[in-house]
């Protein structure tokens, strides 16, 4: 599942803040570590780098050792910019920001957290949370969710990630996660905090899976239990980003635009109607919740 999300009539980004380096290792160290070059290795680039006044990195790729994705691995960890490596399987590969963070889908992704931040993530109170909403199935609103989920952890923000989609959930997949309990048990009271799964291969990144699936899905999320829930965890996190259902076959989408008090409205190419989007668009405002925007998959 692929999507390059757009934004529509947005203002200029504005600059993602670069995370503290840590500059004490040096590419080399890092490269070895990881198992990407061995002693030998390091001391024939060190000779061509003497040699020929290079940087570590350019003289390793100019004798063929080193490649640009290596050196992109290397100046990541240093700058505490955490990826996976390719045959991870911690992670599903459909969340490509963990995976590929200099591909132009994770770049506009990027673009879009920037824009996010500029109109909702501001620090203002109140402004921590925000629905992932769509009218159909299909539309890549769970894609959008997880990997929105990990560039916000790449700059350093507290991220949780919700699956309040309690009939298809798709979180617990994604991160690779147990699904025995979660939204649906803590909403229940069931479950407490256990419930929220921290992504060990990602800094700053929790999940709260969607749990078992309940035979009152709506009536779960519209209990002060939820708004109530939302309030303790903005006091944990900086970022909570809510995966919803689809609005054309549920109402729960509205009622969680309305918890989180703001809501992201997605399309997808090809895909999603025009009637089906402005119906959405008007059942977030009419919910009370602040319209975000609107991003368009697929362009």
């Amino acid at each position: 599942m692929t999507a390059t999300p757009q934004v529509l009539r947005a203002p200029p980004t504005m600059p993602t803040p670069p995370s503290p380096a840590r500059s004490d290792r040096s590419i080399g160290a890092i490269l070895v570590d990881a198992g990407r070059l061995d002693a030998g290795a390091v001391e024939s680039i060190l000779r061509v780098q003497k040699e020929k006044g290079l940087r570590f990195g350019e003289a390793g790729i100019s004798v063929g050792l080193l490649k640009q994705d290596d050196i992109d691995f290397a100046m990541a960890r240093q700058f505490d910019y955490p990826y996976l490596m390719a045959g991870d399987e911690s992670v599903s590969r459909d969340v490509v920001a963990a995976f590929k963070p200099f591909s132009q889908v994770v770049e506009q992704l990027r673009a879009l957290r920037s824009q996010l931040m500029l109109r909702w993530f501001n620090g203002e109170p109140g402004h921590k949370a925000l629905a992932i909403t769509s009218a159909g199935r299909g539309d890549g609103r769970s894609f959008i969710a997880a990997n929105l989920a990990v560039v916000f952890s790449q700059l350093g923000e507290r991220t949780l990630l919700i699956d309040a989609d309690l009939r298809n959930a798709s979180q617990a997949r994604l991160f690779k996660v147990e699904n025995r309990t979660g939204l649906s048990s803590m909403l229940a009271g069931r479950a407490g905090r256990e419930a929220i799964v921290r992504v060990a291969a990602m800094l700053d990144l929790s999940v709260l899976p969607a749990g078992v699936v309940p035979p009152n899905p709506q009536e779960l999320l519209g209990r002060p239990a939820f708004a109530q829930l939302l309030q303790e965890l903005a006091e944990e996190f900086d970022v909570i980003l809510i995966d919803t259902p689809a609005a054309r076959d549920y109402a729960d989408a509205q009622t969680l635009a309305a918890r989180a008090g703001a809501a992201l409205v997605l399309a997808r190419k090809d895909l999603t109607s025009a009637p089906d989007l402005f119906r959405l668009a008007r059942s977030v405002q009419q919910s009370r919740a602040e319209l975000v925007g609107s991003v368009l998959n697929d362009v």
